[in-house]
């Protein structure tokens, strides 16, 4: 197993603060000091997506963007930005790694820190759900905005998996509610649209995106408005397959990064985002590296806009 040390390195410039880099920025869990004010935690897990019968592999997924992010130049203020390694689903036990990530993005918020989680498969997005919620109490109103291609309503009569974690949430969560973005008409069934208005799901197509993106921001900024916190999530296959080759549910029809990139930046501006987490980046299928190296990127953006506003 390679070290967080090993993959945490890069290329050093040795100037002053101004020729920093990521790896000369985050710390590791044994020498943080002090509080974060922003933790990454790593889930490696794709056992979600192998039981949606998705293309593993996404469990290599947060070591890949760690290593991309490694050498992208600091350009934020002095902050203290911590990495606390990976919790790994073992045996296929899905529900209990999922737990173990709750209870580590609950320690973290706990200490006041913000808190990014690099996944794994999408099934990340319920262990996220979990701290959070475990967090902010059972009666605040939850908002969860996920920028992805597909709903992830699916049934779990029979298994959970990563296209199910938002109806489990639903439906037993009555202070929760859920915006999804980008969502592709072909890569859904008619009954998950149903499903997703009997649900009251904010969703707003990738066509609608393409045609209005200030309406589609609008929507999302009166979803915002509805709740007093908000978790955001992001599903790398909602781009198209050129842009992120290297994902579990290719998307020939997704959006371009710089349209997902916007929406993060306006979801972001809000002070009520608590969390975010990024999926599905699976290396196996990458070329040369470029899905990873995107995932890099957006982490980077967000991490900008949370160390802004930790006051």
């Amino acid at each position: 197993m390679t070290s967080l040390r090993r993959i945490w390195s890069g290329r050093t410039d040795y100037g002053d603060e101004k020729s920093k880099r990521f790896h000369e920025i985050v710390q590791l869990e044994k020498n943080i000091d002090p509080i974060p004010n922003v933790a990454i935690v790593g889930f490696q897990c794709d056992e979600g997506v192998r039981r949606n019968q998705g293309r593993i592999g996404a469990k290599e997924g947060p070591n890949a963007i760690r290593k991309a992010l490694a050498n992208i130049p600091w350009h934020g203020e002095s902050a203290c930005i911590a990495d606390l390694g990976n919790i790994s689903c073992e045996d296929a036990e899905l529900e209990k790694a999922q737990k173990l990530l709750g209870e580590k993005i609950a320690e973290v918020r706990t200490n006041g820190s913000k808190v990014i989680v690099l996944g794994g498969g999408h099934e990340t997005l319920y262990g996220h759900y979990l701290g959070i919620r475990q967090t902010i109490g059972r009666d605040k109103k939850l908002g969860i905005i996920n920028i992805d291609a597909h709903f992830d309503l699916r049934s779990y009569e029979e298994t959970t998996s990563s296209g199910t974690m938002f109806k489990q949430i639903l439906d037993h969560d009555n202070h929760a509610s859920y915006c999804v973005i980008g969502i592709q008409q072909y890569g859904n069934t008619l009954e998950l649209f149903e499903r997703a208005k009997e649900f009251r799901v904010t969703t707003i197509l990738e066509q609608q995106i393409r045609e209005n993106m200030n309406q589609a921001l609008n929507e999302i900024d009166s979803f915002i408005n509805q709740n007093e916190v908000i978790l955001l999530t992001l599903c790398m296959d909602v781009i198209n397959a050129a842009e992120a080759p290297g994902v579990s549910a290719p998307s020939p029809f997704g959006l371009n990064a710089v349209e997902v990139r916007k929406i993060i930046q306006h979801v972001l501006q809000s002070p009520k985002v608590a969390s975010f987490d990024i999926c599905e980046v699976n290396p196996t299928f990458d070329l040369n590296g470029q899905t990873a190296k995107l995932a890099a990127y957006f982490v980077n953006e967000v991490i900008m806009f949370m160390i802004k506003q930790r006051g």
